[in-house]
């Protein structure tokens, strides 16, 4: 099993951090077909080949991913769209 794991430090409130959590989770549900539900500020998401958990906590956002044999040559990728995702949100939120 191949893990991915980021840490990502915010200035975002609380609210803004659970917005481009959400969004981060609808890009990834788009391009690579993931399931996910909210369960307070854990959001928890899987498909076939890969599950993990995203924490949403003051001034950090917490991503693990577990993925399987099939999705291990994408994991670079993965981790790549995870990391561009976080950066415009974060980044490129104005009104923290």
């Amino acid at each position: 099993m191949s893990v991915i794991e980021i840490q990502r430090h915010h200035t975002l409130d609380h609210d803004h951090a659970i917005a481009a959590s959400d969004e981060l989770a609808k890009s990834l549900s788009d391009r690579f077909d993931v399931n996910y539900t909210w369960q307070g500020d854990t959001l928890t998401f899987s498909r076939s080949g890969a599950k993990g958990k995203l924490t949403v906590q003051p001034h950090l956002i917490h991503i693990r991913m577990e993925l399987g044999f099939l999705l291990r040559p994408f994991k670079g990728r993965i981790e790549k769209e995870i990391h561009d995702h976080l950066d415009g949100l974060i980044e490129g939120d104005t009104t923290a």
